[in-house]
């Protein structure tokens, strides 16, 4: 009679301590790395809230300002940047939109707008940041 095995004597593959060596390793990387990366969170939401102020919706007003003479009234909001505004001053010359969509910070909030600013001459932009009840954490487009 042959000697029958489940598994041919050539076959080669990973031994328990070998696959449990990776896990070790793999295990020990991560509680490494994931403690550094774990405050980037709001570190990142913030950059990001810190570029839509100074840059993408400043362009944007910039733009409805160039074309209309004048920047939107507070009343007009941020909205005059997708829709064209009504009321007084009327935009007669709107060519937008000039935002691609609402202007809604990292945090889900809708970014304040102030014009004429009480902070800056034109306009006043900025969010409530991640805790709406306390002001340390704002990001404005004034210090």
């Amino acid at each position: 009679m042959r000697n029958f095995r489940a598994y041919p004597s050539n076959t080669k593959g990973f031994t328990l301590v070998e696959i449990m060596l990776v896990v070790i390793i793999i295990a020990a990387l991560s509680a490494m790395v994931v403690p550094r990366l774990a405050g980037r969170s709001d570190q990142a939401k913030r950059s990001v809230a810190r570029s839509d102020i100074d840059t993408n919706i400043a362009t944007g007003l910039k733009l409805y300002e160039m074309d209309n003479g004048n920047f939107p009234t507070t009343s007009q909001g941020l909205k005059a940047l997708r829709v064209k505004p009504t009321g007084s001053p009327e935009a007669r010359n709107w060519n937008g939109p000039y935002l691609e969509k609402d202007p809604v910070d990292p945090w889900g909030s809708t970014y304040m707008y102030v014009s004429p600013g009480r902070n800056n001459p034109d306009y006043d932009l900025y969010s409530i940041g991640k805790d709406p009840e306390s002001e340390s954490d704002d990001i404005t487009n004034w210090e």
